[in-house]
Order: structure tokens, then C-alpha cells, then sequence
């Protein structure tokens, strides 16, 4: 009854609310490291056994970040069916908002043909890491894995997708038995406000999340460079740890750009954050302050708190100047460490490039329809602020003394005080916020279409762009989309583009292109190439700088409209009338 209770109780909280990187060619070659130390005794209602362990394989297309198949676990072990798990949920998709959530449902395993090394250091368990390598870049590795995730082998391998691991442990916490990611214990650990830690933390918070890390930035995590063999906070897991990436031989095609939260726009509202760290506690009595220091002016974040061995990201909310430059941003903290204490930032001037005035006589009979480029999206974003209340726990100090009566007479008597040995109780409070947009992409109402998705090459489009930023967050947290900018298939998606301009503000922001200079009567369209040949017409459109303190919120979006004969077709000439 005890075990069923406890089960209950993780279930309610929850409802409330590898080192690795390397190349994978049949032979493979590795870019690894990792850490961990020993493990402390645990007890019998909170414990993990040495090798009770697996890996997490996800199958990830490159060009946008997108899982492509359900992630797999791969083990050696036999866990028990009724194991807590919180279904099959990589870091990456994690990241892009999905959320922590029980499942008791049967826990899948694949045991794969040749056994995997052992991954997460204990005492009495050493790992290495040569061959954590050489076992995830096997040929015949990969092959378990491609058919594991039913993805052909030569497609999994063609350079377009790497393979994102993550390691698992199966523990015994709180009498019930459970299987996690580092990631999914971080975030449990945050909902139970360190509960995990508190009685795991060599496991949780040590040597599972040390287990493999990443030596170069991939996929938009960064590499690795702190401590390797020592305890780490929740948001160091949940951005940089318990992760490797085995990436196959290049792809014939150059992946498109992609935005850093190092580049601002001029004339924005952006959020500027670092992480601040601490090994022990700091508390309302003596709380931290960070400074920012931007283009001669400070601001300074004050009151801040976090318990032993934890983090909080910290931000200021700014506006970047009318003019292109580049800036150098200092941190200062008066307590605990910064995750950055210097960010260069690039501020770019966007409404650059619109496209040439087109021409009757425009010609390009070479013209071969480019790919479209598929930029990062990041639709959603978590964070958390700690907040401290003391907790009085009044003890009694004795303090006796005996008192003469008479000649052998007197009694003891207790002089002592009251104490208050209480303890602060720190709460996180948690954040989130969600970006979603939606595109209609229109002939000119000037031009003679017919039809609303079908036009003549040489006239106009307009495109109009509404987005809607959801959160639970104050304002001070978030800024709604300020920015749209339109790329089109004629120029390959480069070189040229247009700027729209903003039709509403704040967090239901809406967007149309920016006056043609070069339209008669100053329509908000692009015209489409005379030349243009029939088929698809298919622009795309960036949506940017929705902030929050986690980083920048980005949407791509396209659609079509078919090009069916050009605007020649509906003019008429003729000679002069001789009268």
C-alpha cells in the first residue's frame, strides 16, 4: 500500500503543473568526452543500482531540427513493465515545448543485438568513453537503430540526419521505480522544488547528466565546458547536458542560416540573459544582484535568490538603437557565478535589399526552381524565477542553573531561551510562452485573377501575416513579434527580400508588406517576374524577435499560389485606326 501511495502521490505533482559528437560513416569517427564520480549510499526507499541504465535514440532531420521517427530506449537491462516513465520524449523535443508528463502505460525497450556499453559512472562502474564511441559510429549500430525507428538505413544515413542519445537511468525513488533522461529529471526535479536532488543528487544531478555532453555546439545546444566531475544545477542539464549527437557524412546541400541570440534587430525590443549559479545557497538576507552594462548605460537585477547547487537565468529587457552596429554587453554579479560575463552582439539593420524594380523585358530562360531553405523554428520556451520564505523550527537552549535554599537544600532551575532554527523554503516559480502564426498569400485585388490561389505571372501578391504570443508570464518577461521578412524563389531565397511592416503590435501582432516603391498606386505587394514559369510560386516568410528569457521565439511560414500564364495575355495590340 505504501509503494501504491507513492505512486499516487508523483502521478498528482506531476498532473499539477552523451557527451557525444561524431561523425557516422560504417566506421566512424568520434568528438567525446564525459565526467561523473562516485555515488552515495542511498537507501531503500531511494536508490540506483550500477548499470541499470539505457540510451534514448532519436532520429533528427538536420534542416530544421524536426524528429522524424519516435525516439527508441536501447538497453541491457529487463525494466518491469509497470516502471514510471514519461513516455518517449527527447531533449530536443523538450526544448521546442513539449511537457513533462506521467505515463504509467507499459515502458518499451529495445534490447539491441550487440550490447551497449556502459554509460554512467559510478564507484564500482567505470566507463570509457572510446567505447561509447566506436559502439554508436558501428555500421552494424546504426543499422539496429535505422530499423529499430523504422527509417531506412541509406536514408538515416544520407548526411540529411543525425542521431540524438541520451542516456537513462532506472531508479527507486521514493519506493517506486521510474526511468528518466537527465532531462526529465531536471524538469521533475524543478516541479518537486528539489526533491530529487535532495535524495539523489550524486545520480540526478552528477554523474547521469555528466554521462555524455557534447565537445562542439550541435543542434542548438551548446558544448560542454564546465565542471566534469561535480554536482550541476537543473537549468545547466536542461541547456547543455545529457546529450550526444553522432552526425553522418556531410549532406550535398549546404544547410540555410540561421538566427543567434547574438544578433539583434535596430529599433527592437530584445531580452539580453545570462545564467547565475551558486554552490550554496543565497538567500533573502543576503541576495544577488546582476548588472548589465549596455552601450553606456546599466541595469542592474536585484533581490535574486537560488538554493544550494541550483541556477536561475537572469535578464534585462532593452531596446537596440536605430543604428547598425556592433556592442559589447558586461555582466557583473555580486554573488554566485555567471554563465557569461561578456556578449558581443550584432545589431543589423534589416530593412536592407527589397528587390529591384521589375521590367516588361526581364528575362532569365536558365531559371531552375532552388529549394527552399528551411530556417530553425522555435515556437516555445520555459524558464523559472526562486523565490525564499523562511521556515521557523523554534527550539528550546537549556540553560540550567541550581539555586541554594539553605544549607542543603535548592532546586535547578531551566534559565534557557527559545531559538529558531528554521530554514529557508525556496519556490520556483515556472514560466512558459508559446509563438504561433498564420500566413494568407493573395493575388493584387488589382490584377484580374479569378481565383484566389491561382495568377498570371507579373502581377502582384500580398502577403498578410498575424501571429499570437501565449504566456503566462508578466510583461516584463516577453516581447510579442516585432519583426516579418518575406524571401522569395526568384532570387533563390537571398540577396533580396521585403520587410513588412507592423499592422498591429504587442503579443497578437500582425504584419503586411511594406508600400512597393515601385507600384503605381503604392499597393503593399511583391510583383512576381514576368518570366516566371508556370507552377508553383512559394515565398517564405521569417517571423522574429518574439523574446523571451530563454531566447528568441521564430517561425517560419510558406505557401503557394500557381503561376498560369503571365499578364502579356491580357493585353491587346493593335494598329492605329487610319480615321
Amino acid at each position: 500500500m505504501r509503494k501504491i501511495k507513492s505512486v499516487l502521490l508523483i502521478i498528482a505533482v506531476l498532473l499539477c503543473i552523451f557527451p557525444y559528437s561524431g561523425y557516422a560513416d560504417g566506421t566512424g569517427d568520434g568528438n567525446i568526452d564525459h565526467g561523473g564520480g562516485g555515488m552515495g549510499s542511498g537507501s531503500d526507499q531511494n536508490f540506483w543500482n550500477t548499470h541499470d541504465e539505457g540510451v534514448r535514440v532519436t532520429i533528427i532531420r538536420d534542416s530544421d531540427q524536426t524528429t522524424v521517427a519516435s525516439p527508441v530506449d536501447f538497453t541491457n537491462r529487463t525494466p518491469p513493465n509497470a516502471i514510471l516513465h514519461f513516455g518517449k520524449v527527447s531533449k530536443l523535443q523538450y526544448t521546442h515545448g513539449a511537457h513533462l508528463t506521467p505515463n504509467t502505460g507499459v515502458y518499451t525497450y529495445v534490447h539491441p543485438q550487440k550490447g551497449l556499453p556502459f554509460i554512467i559512472k559510478s564507484k564500482s562502474g567505470q566507463t570509457s568513453i572510446e567505447e561509447i564511441k566506436s559502439y554508436f559510429t558501428d555500421e552494424l549500430v546504426v543499422q539496429y537503430i535505422a530499423e529499430a525507428s523504422h527509417v531506412d538505413y541509406d536514408t538515416l544515413t544520407n548526411g540529411n540526419y543525425k542521431l540524438l542519445l541520451e542516456p537513462v537511468a532506472y531508479i527507486t525513488f521514493q519506493g517506486v521505480q521510474m526511468a528518466m533522461t537527465a532531462h526529465e529529471a531536471a524538469l521533475y526535479d524543478q516541479l518537486l522544488s528539489g526533491g530529487l536532488r535532495s535524495k539523489m543528487v550524486s545520480l540526478t544531478h552528477q554523474n547521469l547528466p555528466l554521462s555524455l555532453f557534447l565537445e562542439t555546439t550541435d543542434l542548438g545546444f551548446p558544448a560542454w565546458d564546465g565542471p566534469t566531475d561535480n554536482r550541476v544545477s537543473n537549468d545547466q542539464i536542461i541547456s547543455s547536458l545529457g546529450l550526444g549527437i553522432v552526425r553522418f557524412k556531410d549532406a550535398s546541400t549546404t544547410p540555410p542560416p540561421t538566427e543567434t541570440s547574438l544578433q539583434y534587430r535596430t529599433d527592437t525590443d530584445v531580452i539580453t540573459s545570462v545564467h547565475l549559479s551558486t554552490s550554496t545557497q543565497i538567500n533573502p538576507k543576503a541576495p544577488a544582484s546582476v548588472t548589465f552594462y549596455i552601450m553606456g548605460s546599466s541595469y542592474t537585477v536585484t533581490n535574486i535568490v537560488i538554493p544550494d547547487g541550483d541556477s536561475q537565468v537572469v535578464w534585462v529587457k532593452w531596446r537596440t538603437p536605430s543604428k547598425a552596429q556592433t556592442t559589447t554587453i558586461h555582466i557583473t554579479s555580486s554573488n554566485g557565478c555567471l554563465s557569461e560575463s561578456t556578449i558581443t552582439a550584432s545589431i543589423v539593420d534589416i530593412n536592407q535589399n527589397p528587390p529591384p524594380d521589375p521590367k516588361a523585358t526581364d528575362q532569365n530562360t536558365s531559371y531552375v526552381p532552388p529549394s527552399v531553405p528551411s530556417y530553425s523554428n522555435r515556437t516555445s520556451a520555459s524558464w523559472g524565477v526562486w523565490s525564499a520564505s523562511w521556515h521557523e523550527y523554534w527550539v528550546w537552549i537549556s540553560n540550567w542553573h541550581w539555586y541554594t535554599t539553605g544549607k542543603d537544600t535548592g532546586y535547578w532551575q531551566d534559565n534557557g531561551h527559545w531559538r529558531d532554527d528554521g530554514w529557508w523554503d525556496y519556490t520556483r516559480a515556472s514560466y512558459m510562452a508559446t509563438l504561433s502564426a498564420t500566413q494568407s498569400l493573395l493575388p493584387d485585388p488589382k490584377s484580374p485573377s479569378l481565383l484566389s490561389n491561382q495568377m498570371k505571372s507579373g502581377y502582384g501578391i500580398e502577403i498578410n501575416t498575424t501571429t499570437a504570443l501565449s504566456s503566462n508570464a508578466p510583461s516584463s518577461h516577453i516581447t510579442g513579434a516585432q519583426h516579418a521578412v518575406s524571401y522569395f524563389p526568384e532570387f533563390a531565397y537571398q540577396n533580396y527580400w521585403r520587410l513588412h511592416d507592423i499592422k498591429t503590435s504587442g503579443y497578437s501582432a500582425s504584419f503586411w508588406l511594406k508600400p512597393n516603391e515601385y507600384s503605381t498606386y503604392q499597393s503593399r505587394v511583391h510583383f512576381t517576374p514576368i518570366w516566371f514559369p508556370n507552377g508553383s510560386y512559394s515565398p517564405i516568410t521569417r517571423i522574429l524577435d518574439a523574446w523571451t528569457p530563454e531566447g528568441m521565439l521564430t517561425i517560419q511560414l510558406q505557401n503557394s499560389i500557381t503561376i498560369s500564364g503571365n499578364l502579356f495575355s491580357d493585353w491587346h495590340i493593335a494598329p492605329e485606326d487610319p480615321k
